[in-house]
């Protein structure tokens, strides 16, 4: 079988500016990376602003399963079938971290014949914003502790610095660490650590953010420490924002790539989808919805998650109206969901299958309270029977939706017309009335409550003294318009990530909450969430290496 990587090695691609040509950018507007990449121009994007919008599509999946699902792979293919059905249609794709491509998860590029490319470059420094990140944290990072070591004109409470280091690579070992050793010359020791860079607040900010202006503005608004009566110490007190802003000038312009089919897509920004939005760039979206009919977004881990945080996170901040959202499922994950094993996955067995839909059955419910019509896409195995296609599109049609068999990873985008045409029926029906799940007047505590009672279907919050009086404090500061970002586990609809299926009852723990000024957002972290990652015992990484020929092996 030819492997993912074979088949983006022997794509056909077209220059970059030919791709922008299908988009009406001018070569002018583009700022190319080699031959089949670009950043899009500030100016060009400020041009577009008086052009109406396309269509917003969503794709969103189950939760998430060893198994796997294939969201990118679908958002791909599905865009490439609505070019099929000849529709001007565009992607639009978060970038991958190097922290998972050389972890568990290897590369994040779509797969099979639905894919985007260059996937090398996408999947290790592609344009190098989040190497700007990196560098625009860190140093923030580096003035906190320069202007402390200079006299702490802020009286920063060095006990109480929320500010950390950050690296996009998965490394335990930096978790918590005590910097400043080695004397007075080095400053004040104190403990701190590190997170993946896709978990920065900045990277939350770059993907929010409108432009430059907005951008710098936001940045500003991160709360960086406390002083020791608790007021906030905000990083244009440091004076670090301007700095910070020239370094992301570059990162803050959309990237554009194509896919194999030479169909354009845009890949910018990569929040995590647990504790943070998890959505690609607002800036490429708004720009993608100028240029093209048809704009097909995802949104990371299942729709709990993701969607959720689209919906009350970047639509609600960014005046988005999606239109139409795709719900991804395998019957193996689905199978997995219904108590099989890894091992027998390959094996039918329909009664798990029906057992393991009511996953499924819950994230239709769930989309359906946001006003946005769903369809199902089967991504398809060749281990799929007849039998379970049928019983899957049996048990959502009972759910008052439709399934559809995609194959879009062996046939492109022949496999996904039928989805495409079902989608743009939807579209084309106007039966969309999209609103957020909660209003901004709403407390705080009860958003949450909201959160984990409508989309999770838990019991109770459960979220102490301290928790909730820090909820109050941040109201009466002003932040209680804010919408949550709920930092959970994406295996399950609870937080405990071995409960699959659709649990109800269950309760929610709050063990902290976190405030994103800068982002906008309130995170609320329940059960145990890791800023920064750690490597599997045998990382991706170890099958990585160049071989005779100078070509990249095994990053799928």
């Amino acid at each position: 079988m030819t492997t993912d990587i074979e088949i983006a090695r022997k794509a056909s691609k077209q220059p970059i500016q030919e791709i922008g040509e299908k988009l009406g950018i001018a070569s002018d507007h583009l700022l190319p990376f080699g031959h089949d990449k670009a950043k899009v121009s500030g100016e060009f994007i400020k041009s577009l602003s008086d052009r109406p919008n396309g269509k917003l599509i969503l794709v969103t999946a189950i939760n998430p399963t060893p198994a796997g699902e294939g969201k990118t792979t679908t958002t791909v293919g599905l865009g490439d079938g609505l070019n099929k059905i000849g529709k001007k249609a565009a992607i639009c794709l978060r970038e991958p971290s190097l922290g998972p491509c050389f972890g568990m998860k290897g590369g994040a590029a779509g797969g099979g014949y639905a894919q985007v490319v260059p996937m090398e470059d996408i999947n290790l420094h592609f344009t190098g914003d989040f190497h700007a990140i990196t560098s625009a944290h860190n140093l923030l990072s580096a003035m906190i502790d320069n202007h402390i070591y200079w006299g702490n004109a802020q009286e920063i409470d060095i006990r109480r610095i929320a500010w950390k280091r950050i690296l996009d690579m998965n490394d335990r070992a930096l978790r918590q660490i005590v910097c400043n050793l080695g004397g007075v010359a080095n400053g004040f020791p104190r403990e701190t650590g590190f997170d993946i860079t896709v978990a920065s607040e900045i990277m939350a900010i770059l993907c929010l953010a409108d432009d430059l202006d907005d951008l710098e503005r936001r940045l500003g608004d991160i709360i960086v420490g406390y002083r020791r009566d608790r007021t906030p110490v905000f990083c244009r007190d440091i004076k670090a924002d301007g700095a910070m802003t020239v370094l992301l000038q570059q990162a803050m312009q959309p990237n554009l790539v194509q896919t194999l089919e030479n169909n354009p897509a845009f890949i910018h920004g990569g929040p995590f989808a647990n504790i943070a939005h998890g959505c690609n760039s607002v800036i490429a979206t708004k720009t993608a919805l100028k240029l093209a009919d048809y704009v097909v977004t995802e949104a990371g881990f299942g729709a709990d998650l993701g969607a959720e945080k689209f919906f009350d996170i970047k639509c609600r901040k960014a005046g988005l109206n999606p239109e139409a959202v795709v719900i991804v499922a395998t019957i193996r994950a689905l199978k997995m969901n219904g108590g099989v094993s890894k091992d027998d996955l390959g094996n039918e067995n329909v009664e798990a299958l029906k057992r393991g839909c009511a996953n499924l059955g819950r994230h239709i419910e769930n989309v359906k309270q946001f006003g946005v019509p769903a369809v199902v896409a089967i991504n398809h195995f060749v281990t799929d029977t007849d039998a379970e296609v049928d019983a899957i599109k049996e048990y959502v049609a009972s759910q008052g939706a439709e399934a559809i068999l995609c194959q879009h990873w062996a046939k492109g985008s022949e496999g996904t017309t039928e989805l495409a045409e079902r989608v743009v029926e939807m579209l084309d029906s106007g039966s969309a009335q999209f609103a957020p799940l909660y209003p901004d007047d709403m407390s705080l505590f009860e958003k949450i409550e909201t959160i984990a009672k409508r989309i999770y279907r838990a019991g109770e919050v459960m979220a102490d003294k301290k928790i909730r009086d820090q909820l109050r404090s941040w109201e009466e500061q002003g932040f209680g318009n804010l919408p949550v970002c709920m930092a959970k586990t994406q295996y399950s609809f609870s937080t405990d990530p071995n409960l699959r299926g659709a649990p109800t009852g269950h309760s929610v723990p709050v063990r902290e909450v976190r405030l994103s000024a800068g982002a906008g957002f309130i995170v609320v972290v329940t059960g145990e969430i890791m800023t920064m990652p750690g490597l599997p015992r045998v990382p991706s990484a170890e099958a990585i290496r160049l071989n005779d020929d100078g070509l990249i092996e095994g990053l799928f």
